[in-house]
């Protein structure tokens, strides 16, 4: 079959110096290269972005390598395909005729298909005597044998920044978890520090992740991630060298008092077996991954007047926030709106914090309602009102129970 180094479109269609190009560089194939036609295809969608193709016109391209008759492209086996556009549209799904034509002059346009157009506009393929095909117009997909190798390096840059996006996610999720359950730990153990401003930090670094961040903005994400976790670190450790000096000199007490000859110990073997067992703390059940309960408890510390028994989990603190709301005159149904929008463990929050500032409050079921068609419209969130809670009331965590 003749190769033509430039062949113009039919009709209106303008010839341009992209296709002149993209027919140019298609004119030096190796002699004897094939490709899966499958594999390329796989190549550019995975490599996409980077090439600059959409999704609908891949559809169409799939479509046209189902009238391959091979899987592999070869220059031997001819490059031309030659559906009407009605075969084209019924393998593409449906497609109106309209879209096909967009889409077709999109990978036109693209350099990943040519127009090999007849005199007529027609598609079609000429046999010769014996039944081989002599020349065929319609579209080829020698584009796709020149350009493999380039769209196999777009596959594989997307997937190594897939890759770098998906350590940079896991990094921050890890780093995440880490500074809550730490910063949580702290407050409950009562260690010295700053938490609530590490925790302040935190909150304002979480907040600014946006919604699809890039692998760029989740490393500047983790590296903020990464300071506040060094400065938690140097406050536990800092701690930790107290308390192990602090056992240091105890021990070393128990070791002098321990050598004085005239003292005389006999232990009763039956009150050594009655010595009572420490049991494990259980883990709050459904608790909240974004505020530590200790922080909530500090920055609202009126509700603990309020439980019966304490407050020592989520649980415990959704129970007594759902009695308050009966004292601060909220109603049923605003009550459960907020349940709705803002979910048990936040409502709780804000009725802890509507609590801790009821005096300046006229109505809490209607401030309650507000916040709710705020938290609607994604103008409310909690963390800002459990700051100001907390500026307010700097006092330490009162123990109940």
């Amino acid at each position: 079959m003749q190769t033509h180094i430039a062949a113009t479109p039919f009709g209106r269609r303008p010839m341009s110096l992209v296709l002149l190009a993209t027919q140019r560089e298609t004119t030096g194939l190796p002699e004897g290269k094939t490709v899966d036609k499958w594999q390329v295809y796989r190549d550019l969608c995975e490599g996409k972005s980077v090439v600059g193709v959409r999704d609908r016109a891949l559809a169409i391209l799939a479509a046209l390598l189902s009238f391959y008759p091979s899987d592999q492209l070869s220059a031997e086996n001819g490059l031309v395909v030659f559906p009407s556009n009605r075969q084209l549209a019924f393998r593409a799904h449906g497609m109106s005729e309209v879209t096909l034509r967009r889409h077709l002059a999109a990978l036109v346009e693209g350099g990943i298909i040519i127009r090999r157009d007849s005199p007529n506009g027609k598609r079609y393929a000429r046999k010769g005597r014996h039944g081989h095909l002599e020349e065929a117009f319609g579209f080829s997909l020698a584009p796709l044998l020149a350009r493999a190798d380039e769209f196999a390096r777009a596959a594989e840059t997307v997937r190594a920044e897939s890759r770098a996006l998906k350590r940079m996610r896991e990094q921050a999720t890890l780093h995440r978890r880490d500074i809550d359950k730490l910063i949580q730990a702290a407050l409950e153990e009562n260690i010295p520090g700053d938490w609530n401003g590490l925790w302040t930090r935190f909150r304002i670094v979480v907040e600014t992740i946006p919604r699809r961040a890039s692998a760029a903005e989740l490393e500047q994400i983790v590296a903020a991630l990464m300071t506040i976790r060094e400065d938690i670190d140097k406050l536990l450790e800092t701690h930790m060298n107290v308390q192990s000096m602090n056992g240091n000199d105890s021990r070393i007490d128990r070791h002098h008092s321990s050598t004085h000859t005239n003292f005389y110990f006999e232990s009763d073997p039956a009150q050594e077996n009655h010595w009572p067992t420490v049991e494990p703390k259980p883990v709050p059940p459904n608790q909240p991954t974004a505020y530590p309960l200790a922080f909530v408890l500090r920055a609202c510390p009126d509700i603990i007047d309020y439980a019966v028994h304490g407050i020592d989990d989520w649980r415990e603190f959704t129970v007594t926030a759902a009695q308050i709301r009966g004292y601060l005159g909220i109603s049923p149904s605003a009550y459960a709106e907020a349940l709705e929008t803002l979910g048990q463990e936040n409502t709780a929050i804000v009725i802890a914090c509507i609590l801790q500032r009821v005096q300046h409050i006229n109505s809490a079921g209607g401030y309650l309602r507000a916040l709710t068609e705020k938290a609607r419209d994604g103008t409310f969130s909690v963390g800002p009102m459990l700051m100001a809670a907390l500026k307010t009331n700097p006092t330490p965590l009162k123990m109940a129970g």
